[in-house]
Order: structure tokens, then C-alpha cells, then sequence
């Protein structure tokens, strides 16, 4: 469903995607199946989304930003696409971005160009990320640190890789989190 009001211009929309009023979608961004695009969303030409992504009210997309499967982004979060922003700069260098899949993205956050967020991993509301992310790690602040990790189940772990609910100790198999 791609609502009346919008202004989408790419043929490249999968099946059963819905994009939601006052959202400008460019010719050349290829977009998943099963996505919904919220109102007030922008996506660039150069943009890849996978399928079961959400994208909330308020987020640009700029050339190079290529999103995973079933990734979520919150309201208002702003992708940058260069390092050193000057008008009219003819030196321009657009970075490439990647967000692997089942990575959630919070409200407001800012992700700087040219680094790639790990499979799983949370960056949490606020949050400024300066740096790329291992999977299943969990990062918040500003600038964003590594705070913690989180399980296949969305369980979140201090840095001790400890339940701090239950007391369950966990270790790393494969980047994975996984119960002792």
C-alpha cells in the first residue's frame, strides 16, 4: 500500500510494504517486502532496505545506506552520509553505511557514515554512534560506548555477559551470547 499523499518514485517496492503519507521515496531505492515506512520518511536513490524493516516518522535515508532484514529504526533517527559536511564541497565523499539484520536503531539517535552496526545489535535512544558495532552488542551515549550485549532472545546482558534479572552467566560463541 503506498498512501496518495506520499511521492514515491522507485518501482523497486516488494509486496505487502506499506508507505504512509508525506514520505518521498527517490527512483533508484530498492525497498524489501513486508516494510512499513511511516509518514515523513525520505529515502535516497543509492539506499538497499531488506524485507520486515521498520523505518518510524521522521528519518532520512541518504545515498549508501544499506539496511538488513528485519531491522528496526526509531522516530527521528538521522543517518549522515558525509564526514566533513561543506556546502557546494566538490570534494564530497559519500560513505557508505551498512545496518546488518535484526539491528534496532532508537528514537533520535545519529549514525555517522562509513561504519557498519553488527547483526542483533541495539544502539540505544540518544544515542550519537561514531564507530562500527560487533554483533549482538549493545551501545548507548554520546558518543555511544559499549554497554553490554544482548541474546538471540532480545535478553540484555552487562559487559560481565551476566542476566542482571535472573543472574544467568552467558559466553560468546560466535559473537553470540549464549547460556553457560
Amino acid at each position: 500500500m503506498i498512501h496518495p499523499l506520499s511521492d514515491v518514485h522507485s518501482k523497486n517496492i516488494g509486496e505487502d510494504t506499506f508507505v504512509w503519507q508525506f514520505s518521498i521515496i527517490l527512483k533508484g531505492a530498492v525497498i524489501g517486502k513486508r516494510c512499513n515506512i511511516n509518514c515523513s520518511v525520505l529515502i535516497e536513490n543509492n539506499v538497499l532496505i531488506g524485507d520486515d524493516v521498520t523505518i518510524k516518522p521522521g528519518v532520512q535515508i541518504w545515498d549508501g545506506v544499506s539496511i538488513g532484514n528485519k531491522v528496526m529504526i526509531g522516530p527521528n533517527v538521522t543517518f549522515t552520509n558525509d564526514r566533513i559536511p561543506i556546502s557546494k564541497n566538490k570534494e564530497y565523499k559519500n560513505e557508505k553505511t551498512i545496518i546488518n539484520e535484526d539491528a534496532s536503531i532508537g528514537a533520535n539517535s545519529t549514525i555517522l557514515c562509513g561504519i557498519e552496526i553488527g547483526t542483533k545489535s541495539l544502539i540505544g535512544a540518544g544515542s550519537v554512534l561514531t564507530k562500527s558495532t560487533q554483533p549482538y552488542t549493545v551501545w548507548y551515549g554520546n558518543p555511544a560506548i559499549h554497554k553490554g550485549y544482548i541474546t538471540e532472545d532480545s535478553i540484555l546482558l552487562g559487559l560481565d555477559l551476566k542476566d542482571k534479572n535472573t543472574g544467568d552467566q552467558y559466553y560468546i560463541d560466535s559473537y553470540k551470547p549464549v547460556k553457560k
